[in-house]
């Protein structure tokens, strides 16, 4: 079973500064409690016993907030002194790791099972797996070419007009997949623009689970207060 989770929360926030100031976007708060609060509860709910938390910006209220540990599960931080994107903070992260490991964006809580999400993992014997939700919102999330079997031929934004199936943010991934992408550890790089695609292209077999379970992303001013309905203790 996967019992690591790593939280990449180092980003800037800029287009939440308007309703969020002087935090760190993971600790915006969401009926008075940071939403990574929420997340990690949900993922502790799920067996998950080690959070390897990625932050940069105002890190010091994450880790003043939190410390070693929240409730049942311990706590390790890495440190961005320079901002090295989503996919620079998961080869940072990732580091040491020798177990399949969960995959999670600071800013978007995704209700996936994760037994489902690792029986299909096994199943498929993949690499690499991204969950996925249904959406409306043809230019915000970046959608996927997915093939019966569930494998991922491409990354795109479009679908057709009424849904698309977009990234939600949670993923498996094993250390191997890194290991095959060849990228240094303090490389700056985007995981969707670049990790992701190169591993498509290398053959990995990158696979799409979904999940019909709440989602929400708080990057948005509107999502946010939207997340204050959704999310409940």
């Amino acid at each position: 079973m996967v019992t690591t989770a790593i939280i990449l929360a180092g980003g800037l926030g800029t287009r939440l500064k308007k309703v969020v100031q002087d935090l760190p976007k993971p600790m915006a708060l969401i009926r008075e409690r940071p939403f990574l609060e929420y997340q990690m509860d949900f993922w502790i709910s799920q067996g998950v016993t080690k959070f390897i938390l990625s932050v940069g910006y105002l890190n010091h209220i994450i880790i003043d907030h939190f410390g070693d540990s929240y409730h049942t599960a311990s706590i390790d931080y890495f440190v961005e002194d320079e901002p090295l994107g989503t996919g620079g903070a998961l080869l940072l992260t990732a580091q040491g790791l020798k177990e399949t490991f969960l995959l999670l964006n600071g800013d978007t809580f995704f209700e996936v099972d994760l037994n489902d999400l690792y029986l299909f993992h096994n199943k498929h014997n993949t690499e690499w797996t991204m969950s996925l939700f249904r959406s409306k919102d043809l230019d915000r999330y970046m959608g996927v070419d997915l093939e019966d079997n569930g494998e991922i031929l491409s990354l795109q934004s479009g679908g057709n007009e009424l849904t698309l199936l977009a990234n939600g943010g949670v993923y498996l991934v094993n250390p191997s997949a890194l290991k095959r992408l060849n990228y240094k550890p303090y490389t700056k790089s985007s995981l969707e623009n670049d990790l992701l695609p190169k591993f498509i292209s290398l053959g990995g077999g990158l696979y799409g689970f979904e999940s019909s379970g709440k989602f929400i992303d708080i990057g948005v001013p509107e999502d946010y207060y939207r997340a204050q309905k959704i999310l409940k203790d």
